[in-house]
This record gives C-alpha cells, structure tokens and sequence, in this order.
C-alpha cells in the first residue's frame, strides 16, 4: 500500500492533477505544500471583495458582478462580517476515480476566518475559487501566496458513473475567480 503523500506527490507528477506543485511544507508564512495525508494549496494575489449596495440582495441565481470590488494585492483585508472571493494558486486535475474535501486552515480559524471550497468533483479541473468569510467585527488579513486551506483526496477502487466532465459543470476549466452561476 502506498502512503498518501507519496500517491498525491505521483499524481501530481505523473498526471498533472496539481501545478504547480510543491513537493514539501513550505513552513515560511502560512504554511503549503505537500502533508502527510493532503495538500496545503495557496490563495493567489487576485481577489474579489464583497461591497453591500444598501436595498440589494444576493442572489445565487443571478449574482451580480457589481457587487464585488476587484484588487490585486498580496494583502487584502476582508471588512468586519463580510467576504470575499480568491483563487487558488494551483490548478487542479482531478481524476476520474477521486473526490475531494478541503478545510481551512487551522491560523485563519483562530483569527475568526471561515474559508469554504466546496468539493472538486472526478474530473473537474481549474483554479478553485475559494470564498474566505471574516466572522469578526473587526478586518481580518489575507495573505495571498500563502496557504488557505487543506485538500484531502479520496481514491475510489473504480472510477465514477457520471464525472464533471462528463456533466459540461459550468465551473469547468475555470481560471479566474468566478461568482456564481446558472
């Protein structure tokens, strides 16, 4: 049986299913990089920052670009009880016989930071757009090229029925950060 970290690291070699890909724990800043059983991947310099219009509301069905303010800065702050949209630094190929789940990193959740990414399905590939949500009634700071959160992959024996792919999801092959859709 093959450690987890040596099948992520031939993955990401052999398939491509991380670029770039870094083979170790970066330890400088927030960490990234290869553990023992995940991938700490990085948010880029690129952001979309959540500006509430007084009277507006989101709407998942139809959201509406003007609502978020786009910088590219290695800091941003998120406002008090707000979020905001990034993109990870690595582009993602998942194989058809894999699933995922990422969780935040343990350094933005003591400072009140929820970061959510939602599953990356067998097939789905792209630049994840990650959203970071400020709990606090204070800014929270952001440092891009630094980790974000934790990928854990979950090999199946075989491979699915229906993919991503297979599906055309409408978050295929991203590569910017990308505000809801039908």
């Amino acid at each position: 049986m093959i450690r987890p970290d040596q099948w992520i690291k031939r993955m990401a070699l052999e398939q491509k299913m991380i670029e770039p890909f870094q083979e170790s724990q970066i330890r400088t800043g927030i960490s990234f990089g290869l553990s023992s059983y995940g991938y700490d991947m990085r948010i880029s310099d690129e952001f979309k920052i959540f500006v509430p219009k007084p009277g507006m509301a989101i709407d998942p069905k139809n959201s509406d670009p003007a609502l978020f303010h786009d910088v590219r800065t290695p800091v941003c702050e998120i406002p008090p009880h707000s979020f905001i949209l990034g993109r990870t630094v690595e582009y993602f190929r998942i194989p058809r016989n894999v699933i995922t789940v990422c969780y935040g990193k343990s350094t933005y959740a003591r400072s009140g930071v929820f970061v959510n990414v939602t599953p990356f399905e067998p097939e789905w590939e792209g630049f994840a757009t990650v959203q970071v949500f400020n709990t606090t009634p204070v800014p929270v700071r952001v440092y891009a090229n630094e980790g974000i959160a934790q990928i854990l992959f979950f090999e199946s024996d075989e491979a699915c029925l229906v993919s991503y792919k297979d599906k055309k999801g409408k978050y295929q092959a991203q590569t910017k950060i990308t505000v809801s859709k039908i």
